[in-house]
């Protein structure tokens, strides 16, 4: 393969498939996974299952510590994680500048490794409202990245990749199967236990759920 790409993989589904999908438009793919002090820590055994699974080139775990900074349920373990609600709002489940800390280490790595394509399964359509998830935030990131590194400047336009920006949890689920994604191996639970079983409550729970039932697939999902 002669290009390459670096896929943001954190275990769950929705980054399953987008390693697939970049995967089938033939890029070699580099998965970048996080321990950040996330609660969810089985996410990160889910991540390397998906990435050998799906036979990306090579599977880097990066360690940082946002628990230093807190201010979100996932990274404080004296703020809990609440049941899902429908009464709009950005969660306590948003991770402080999560996804513009994680496209930078993304972008460092793009550059050493002659990518100038970084995949993301952000989603604009069946979310929890982060701010970090919105179209115009991955376009004005893009923009920076390009004035920002040597592979920008020197004409290498660099892209941020979303293909699941506009897609129902239903309508990625589709693609995923289509691309034989084992769902299975997936966890997506705010707080999943240390064996990946997940809670059924939290709102990565139910947007899970539904997206399964929706898309009319049998949900693979242990629970508690």
């Amino acid at each position: 393969m002669s290009k390459k790409a670096v896929i943001l993989v954190s275990g769950g589904l929705d980054s399953a498939t987008v390693l697939a999908m970049a995967q089938a438009e033939g890029f070699e793919c580099y998965a970048l996974a996080f321990d950040y002090g996330q609660r969810h820590r089985a996410e990160l055994l889910a991540a390397r299952r998906v990435s050998q699974a799906q036979g990306a080139a090579e599977h880097k775990v990066i360690p940082l510590d946002l628990t230093a900074i807190g201010g979100s349920a996932l990274t404080d373990n004296s703020i809990a994680v609440p049941d899902h609600s429908d009464d709009g709002g950005i969660p306590v489940t948003y991770v402080p500048a999560r996804n513009t800390v994680f496209l930078s280490i993304a972008l460092g790595w793009a550059e050493v490794l002659g990518a100038d394509d970084i995949f993301i399964g952000v989603n604009a359509v069946d979310y929890s409202g982060y701010p970090d998830c919105r179209p115009d935030y991955i376009q004005a990131y893009e923009d920076m990245a390009n004035l920002a590194t040597k592979a920008g400047v020197e004409g290498h336009r660099l892209r941020i990749r979303t293909p699941l920006i506009d897609l129902s949890k239903a309508d990625i689920i589709r693609r995923g199967q289509a691309l034989g994604v084992d769902y299975a191996l997936t966890v997506s639970c705010y707080q999943a236990d240390s064996e990946g079983r997940a809670c059924g409550r939290c709102d990565s729970c139910f947007l899970r759920q539904q997206g399964f039932q929706s898309a009319g697939v049998a949900d693979p999902t242990r629970y508690q």
